[in-house]
């Protein structure tokens, strides 16, 4: 998995609201670093840290200190409540001999045989949560949706990832191709199922 480098700058006052309004005020966003001998609160920019969770794409963070660079993953990001400016981030450091677990994006590849035949793709899942040693980790888990019939589903329990353990529900649907109004599956029409039957038969 990629990695993006981030600055980060130390903070000594942590609970002072006064001094985190004044962080924010100057574009800037408190946070904490878990996971190592002690917790580490420092503050990044906005502008920066905004660009990276506006992408589909997960990364590692390489958070430069000046004197030293760590790398962590994002636990947790708050939003204020009206303006959805983020008001501060989690982060969990990485070790490469210790498991990550993280959310990774699903991307779906081919063109499904039931959907040229009128069905409807209904993606499910946009992402797994992935349990893996850094440098196993993938950037995206690809599925290949080529041979999907209507009806047809793919559930988390039919993916196999090396070296990578999978901890959403083994039943849960990521994607379905199920019937759209009308749809022909080779030569035969197929009429609309109800909605209720149709989201049923996708869990």
């Amino acid at each position: 998995m990629k990695s993006v480098q981030l600055e980060a700058t130390s903070r000594s006052e942590v609970r002072k609201k006064s001094a985190l309004n004044s962080l924010r005020k100057e574009g800037r966003i408190p946070a904490v670093l878990y996971g190592g001998k002690d917790n580490v609160n420092f503050h990044v920019g906005e502008i920066p840290f905004s660009k990276l969770i506006t992408t589909h794409e997960v990364y590692f963070m390489d958070l430069n200190f000046g004197d030293k660079i760590t790398k962590a993953v994002i636990s947790d990001v708050q939003f204020h409540p009206v303006t959805d400016r983020v008001i501060h981030i989690d982060f969990m450091e990485v070790f490469e001999d210790k498991p990550v677990t993280i959310g990774i994006p699903v991307v779906f590849t081919g063109a499904s045989k039931g959907v040229l035949n009128g069905g409807k793709q209904r993606e499910k899942l946009r992402k797994l949560v992935l349990r893996a040693l850094p440098s196993d980790l993938p950037e995206v888990v690809s599925i290949d949706i080529t041979n999907m019939k209507i009806g047809d589903s793919i559930k988390v329990k039919d993916i196999s990832l090396d070296k990578v353990e999978c901890l959403d529900n083994e039943n849960s649907v990521i994607i379905a191709v199920k019937t759209s109004r009308v749809a022909v599956d080779g030569e035969e029409e197929i009429v609309a199922e109800e909605e209720a039957t149709e989201e049923a038969a996708a869990e």
